[in-house]
């Protein structure tokens, strides 16, 4: 049970962006961006970080929303999400992806253990300073997300199914607009 009164019985992250959907616009905005925007990497891989981190902050609602965003934008699927979920080394990554993956590991630890070397070995691998950046900015986004999400105590489906359905919405449509939040907030 959410630790505020929100109004709504949607889960997760989409109960407190219902609740407060002048701070939703902005969140959304740059979820939109990192996640959605233009890039070398592609959205899956993407939200790939974005599920990887909110694996690692133990927050079941951003990873299972983000696992099924991957999943549904990946060719290999729920079956690589996992696979890096639970064996980044053995997962069928690309080096520059697993060094990128590494580096939002560090974010997630903390900021300061993004060290020189996790940043050499993604260049060497292939990665830009604009993908370095994005991960990076992926990684700490989610940090607050993830806190956000558990530190209100919002609920998070036991069903895969919802999250099957809110990747379709995520897709197709991308993540709300400030407009959206308007919307939700005069219903």
């Amino acid at each position: 049970m959410p630790h505020i009164s929100l109004d709504s019985d949607e889960p997760g992250i989409l109960g407190l962006f219902r609740f407060r959907p002048e701070t939703a616009a902005p969140m959304n905005a740059l979820a939109e961006v990192l996640l959605r925007g233009e890039s070398t990497l592609s959205r899956g891989e993407r939200e790939l970080i974005a599920a990887h981190v909110s694996a690692l902050n133990q927050c079941r609602f951003c990873f299972s929303s983000h696992a099924a965003f991957a999943a549904a934008q990946l060719p290999e699927g729920m079956e690589l999400v996992e696979q890096v979920r639970t064996d980044l080394d053995g997962a069928p990554v690309s080096g520059k992806l697993r060094a990128l993956l590494r580096i939002a590991a560090a974010v997630q630890r903390s900021g300061r253990d993004v060290l020189p070397e996790h940043v050499e070995a993604a260049r060497a691998a292939g990665a830009t300073d604009l993908e370095i950046h994005d991960t990076v900015l992926i990684a700490a986004a989610f940090c607050m997300f993830n806190r956000y999400v558990d530190g209100l105590g919002t609920v998070a489906p036991d069903d895969p199914a919802a999250y099957t359905a809110m990747a379709e919405r995520i897709v197709a449509s991308g993540y709300p607009s400030a407009s959206a939040g308007a919307e939700a907030r005069d219903r």
